[in-house]
């Protein structure tokens, strides 16, 4: 008995064949919705108190995960991240977070606004409770046009 291919039943296998295609389209919907929502987000996530940091010249420099920004505002008001912490606070505050981190390092950003013995005293506060890394934080001076 020999074989022959019925015709009709190659057409219709031909006709009926899935194609094996990845379709992203799908995946590009979902990642342009990610993009927009952190783009959104990013800017929210400062964490601070809104400052007017003195302009002065120099290079910045890289702060690291073991520093801590302590911020004083222009009525003179101390803050870690966005929150109010009393003066005599602070240092109780501090130690708690150096015995989990003995590297700490503390960056205090006062507003320009701000009384010069607030900030002075905040520093020497910080001296005689032991932090020897205290570093002041400021925006570096506009460039001008002409060099």
């Amino acid at each position: 008995m020999d074989f022959m291919p019925n015709l009709q039943t190659t057409r219709r296998s031909k006709r009926y064949s899935r194609k094996a295609e990845v379709n992203i389209t799908n995946l590009m919907d979902v990642m342009m919705v990610l993009l927009v929502v952190f783009m959104v987000a990013a800017p929210l996530m400062t964490s601070g108190i809104a400052l007017d940091l003195p302009k002065v010249g120099g290079k910045a420099i890289t702060t690291e995960d073991t520093s801590i920004n302590i911020s004083v505002d222009k009525q003179g008001y101390y803050y870690i991240g966005k929150t109010e912490v009393p003066a005599e606070e602070i240092v109780k505050k501090l130690n708690a977070m150096r015995e989990e981190n003995s590297e700490l390092t503390v960056t205090i950003s006062g507003d320009t606004g701000t009384e010069y013995g607030r900030v002075i005293g905040l520093m020497a506060l910080l001296k005689e409770a032991g932090f020897e890394k205290v570093g002041l934080k400021t925006e570096p001076k506009p460039r001008s046009g002409k060099r």
